[in-house]
């Protein structure tokens, strides 16, 4: 059976999860998780995109994210190329670290994208055992960048829309969206992992 072509629009906002095989955990030290980064930076030099949150986890991260001038596909591939390269450099390993194809979903809307991207910047608090007591604690989110202005975001990042989006009577500031992050919790968007 062939796999559904994915769909992508140049201006469309998509939700993009990765996940390791089996949910084992492939981001295993701080080292691991700036590798990541690492390849994020390296294929945005190839292929210019815009993220407005992301989120590390130990078996999987978080992306919204919006390609403008090449399909979602080839950045992906060139994301997880490069990781996966250096994963199996470092530990040895041998055949494939993700689960499956990433998963990808539009996201629709203004509204939506205030969701998903709060939904994404929870993930830390949203374990079994938190991770951290302070989101704003969590180096591998982009929550630091939003609530502290002060901090130089990645050149991917855009700190400046989401806040917009926010509803009365919030203002429209990004301290007001972390106060929104950190007193709503989302509904479960959990993706559905099955084949796209």
């Amino acid at each position: 059976m062939t796999r559904r072509k994915r769909e992508w629009h140049p201006n469309a906002y998509f939700h993009v999860v990765m996940r390791g095989n089996n949910r084992q955990s492939i981001y295993q030290t701080q080292e691991d998780q700036q590798e990541l980064m690492r390849a994020i930076e390296y294929t945005y030099d190839k292929y210019h995109f815009t993220l407005l949150a992301y989120c590390f986890m130990t078996n999987h991260f978080h992306l919204l994210i919006r390609s403008e001038y090449v399909d979602l596909s080839k950045v992906m591939a060139r994301i997880n190329r490069r990781y996966t390269d250096y994963y199996a450099k470092r530990y040895g390993h041998v055949g494939r670290i993700y689960q499956k194809r990433y998963f990808s979903k539009e996201v629709d809307g203004p509204q939506a994208i205030l969701a998903v991207s709060s939904y994404i910047h929870r993930n830390p608090i949203e374990t079994f055992v938190p991770m951290v007591a302070n989101l704003e604690a969590y180096p591998y989110s982009s929550f630091p960048y939003y609530a502290n202005e002060a901090k130089v975001p990645p050149r991917f990042l855009k700190t400046d829309l989401v806040a917009t989006f926010l509803p009365n009577p919030f203002e429209k500031t990004n301290q007001a969206y972390c106060l929104y992050c950190l007193t709503y919790k989302q509904q479960d968007i959990e993706e559905d992992q099955e084949d796209e």
